[in-house]
């Protein structure tokens, strides 16, 4: 199998996972949404034809519902977002895969048909990128591990999707979108889901 996807997660516990959301809801009511979050990726991406890598944000956990012998297990390393998605995606490709995807774990709308597509997009571009509604991404795609395109200047805003396209272009690379998604940041954005 030559095409690696990586799910990063945060290690669920309360004040420290969808803390945007927590302000509103309280840490324990914002917890509880993530742990749905995290089943609903787990079943969306668990019948994908790739191999599966979880990086955690705190320390890695074998005793979770990510199955030891199917997902590989990794830690986070970097000091912002940039550099953990650049060096997860670094190792992918030094420990011999040529295709690698990466998502987040809270975004609801997430499809295996959307994370095929990434991949099947990849056949004919550099990069691929899944926008997120509120101006970020929800996925990250690569033939090779360009670390340009994660120098964006401040991570965790309403630019971080159009600052990385403006990279990518300034590198003469090329990319492609999937469809636009909702991340779960606020208390609107649990309404018509069935995370309340």
């Amino acid at each position: 199998m030559n095409r690696l996807l990586i799910i990063f997660v945060k290690n669920p516990e309360p004040g420290k996972v969808k803390t945007r959301l927590a302000k509103t809801i309280g840490d324990e009511a914002a917890l509880a949404v993530y742990l749905k979050l995290l089943t609903n990726t787990h079943q969306t991406v668990d019948g994908l034809e790739c191999d599966k890598a979880v990086y955690y944000s705190e320390y890695i956990d074998s005793e979770d519902n990510w199955e030891n012998s199917r997902y590989q297990k990794h830690l986070q390393k970097g000091d912002d977002l940039g550099k953990r998605m650049f060096n997860a995606i670094r190792e992918a490709f030094v420990s011999g895969y040529n295709s690698v995807c990466l998502i987040g774990s809270d975004i609801y709308g997430l499809t295996a048909d959307i994370i095929a597509q990434a991949f099947n997009k990849l056949e004919i571009n550099d990069i691929v990128l899944g926008p997120a509604e509120d101006g970020g991404y929800y996925l990250i795609g690569m033939k090779k591990p360009y670390s340009g395109v994660f120098q964006v200047s401040q991570w965790s805003t309403s630019t971080v999707l159009s600052d990385t396209i403006k990279l990518i272009e300034d590198q003469g690379l090329t990319f492609d979108k999937t469809q636009t998604l909702k991340d779960i940041d606020r208390a609107e954005d649990l309404k018509g889901t069935d995370l309340a």
